[in-house]
Parts: C-alpha cells; structure tokens; sequence
C-alpha cells in the first residue's frame, strides 16, 4: 500500500471517500470467492500467470516505470506473483477454504513487523507481542480442526504466502517508491516468467491447453477482475486516499477483508461457519486489531494531553 508524503489532518473520511474505501476492501475481500471460482477451469499457476499478465499489459503503456531499481521489481514481483499468489492459488485449489485464506494471509503483518525488527533494529513492543499471541492462537484454531476443507498443506502453504507477502512489503518500502499503483504494474513484468516456467513444469502443456480451450467468459471475467479491479482498481483508489488522508485515518479499513472474505465466502460458496472458525476469526482479527489501532489510540491520547 502507498504511503503519502504529509496529507492534511482531519477527524473522519468524508462519506463518499468512505464508500471508495469500503469498496476497495470489498474488492480485496470478496476477491477469494473470484479465485476459487476461476480454479474450477484454471490451473492454479497458469492462473496467477495469467493475472500479472494482464495487470502488467496494456496498463505499461499508461503507467510510467516507477523511479526505483530493477532488482527491487524484480524481487517484488517473484514474491508477490510466485511468492504469494503462486502458493495462494495451489492451496486455494483444493487445501483450504477460501474465507479461511483470507484471514491466514493477513498474518502477513507479523512477517513485515519482524523484518522491520530485523533490519530496522526495532523491538517489539508489548502490544504487538500480544497481538503476535492472540493471532498466532487462531493459527493454531484452525490447525486443531484441519478437514477436507482445510488441510495442514494448505494451511502451510498461506502461511508461505503471507510471507512471502510480508518480505515483498520490505522490498517495496525499501526501494523508496511512492507511487505503489506503478510499482505494482511494473513488478508484475518479473511475476510472469517464473509462473509460467512453474506451470509448465509442473502442470504441463497438455493440461495448460485444455484449460485454455474449456475457459468460459466468466473464467476470463475472474482473471480480468484478479488483474484490473483486484489490481488496478485496489492499488488506484488505495493511493488515492492514501494521498489525501492520513495513513491513520485509511489504514484501519483494511481490518474489514478478511470479515468481506469470509462473509462473501459463506453467503457465495455455502462455506460453513462453525464456532471453532468464528473463534479463530476472532483471535487473528483481535491481533490484527491491536496491532494496527492500539499505535493510533496511543497517540490520540498524547496529542489530548
């Protein structure tokens, strides 16, 4: 997500800066349900090749290159288009659920604070060492009820993601860009070929071609949604606001994907929502939650002294 330079202060989001951020987070959230539709005809690698393709083509040609190394969208984009959404769509296929996924990835967030606390020489402070435990517990939730639905594969395999998510996040906030929208396209130029390599390796040309040939419009609006509105639309509008509000004010609404996720997953796709999956939500939402707003509600405090 983009950082603004020193947008101007204010209490609350004007109402339809509101609604183009809730829209985003929607799009973030119900994205899963889009993904594990599209698996139905698609390969899960050739799918994620697929989407970069089209996240980078024809968006390059409006989108200048981001003023930033080579090696910094090269790393972004293997981490980001192999990293995680490679290993998220295998896992996705068949391993866990897609409401699930969406709340494991964000455990991302604990994987860039420990690389800030590695390279940046910060300690860990009381908070996030009580978010980390209440979030690691819901990990721990769902690994004690693994079913045909969710597998300890899967469950390992977005964990892979989130990691992947997270180094790709110091990457992207160490190579001093400023405009995540363009980073992200550009990046998406180096996701391609490992995906593709990946997918005829291991999915092969026979199975790449039927997938091609049986691929309906609404498999092609799922990649196009992955691509443009999961993308393009996400990162736009994100920086968007970001630009005009404080990262305090935007920051806290991205709490909601996983809760549009697994809403979205349920109403959608019939996934059930037994106790011990409420409880794991509760927990790795409860840890998200500090994490990001018990920061901004200790600073509210020092400002009103």
């Amino acid at each position: 997500m983009a950082e603004s330079s020193s947008p101007p202060a204010q209490a609350g989001l004007p109402p339809l800066h509101l609604l183009l951020a809730l829209a985003v987070v929607a799009v973030w959230g119900t994205n899963f349900v889009v993904i594990r539709v599209a698996l139905d005809d698609l390969p899960p690698l050739l799918f994620a090749a697929l989407r970069f393709t089209f996240a980078f083509l024809p968006a390059a040609f409006f989108i200048r290159r981001p003023a930033v190394r080579w090696q910094a969208l090269a790393a972004y984009g293997v981490l980001i288009g192999f990293g995680q959404f490679g290993l998220l769509y295998i896992a996705m296929r068949s391993d866990i659920s897609p409401g699930l996924a969406s709340l494991v990835v964000q455990s991302q967030v604990f994987f860039t604070i420990g690389l800030a606390m590695y390279f940046g020489r910060e300690r860990l402070q009381s908070f996030q060492i009580a978010a980390l435990l209440l979030a690691t517990a819901g990990i721990v939730v769902i690994l004690a009820h693994t079913d045909g639905s969710t597998t300890p594969l899967g469950l390992g395999l977005v964990l892979i993601a989130a990691m992947s998510w997270g180094i790709g996040n110091h990457v992207a906030r160490t190579s001093g860009t400023s405009d995540m929208l363009s980073f992200v396209v550009w990046s998406s130029l180096f996701s391609v070929p490992p995906l593709i390599i990946g997918s005829l390796l291991f999915e092969g040309p026979a199975s790449i071609g039927a997938a091609l040939a049986r691929a309906d419009t609404a498999t092609w609006a799922a990649v196009l949604w992955q691509s443009v509105g999961n993308t393009l639309f996400g990162y736009a509008a994100w920086g968007w606001l970001l630009a005009r509000h404080p990262a305090a004010t935007i920051t806290p609404s991205a709490l909601l994907v996983p809760v549009f996720g697994m809403a979205s997953s349920a109403i959608l796709l019939g996934e059930g929502l037994p106790d011990w999956k409420l409880l794991a939500a509760a927990l790795v939402m409860g840890g998200l939650a500090i994490n990001v707003l018990w920061p901004l509600a200790a600073s509210h405090i020092l400002r009103r002294r």
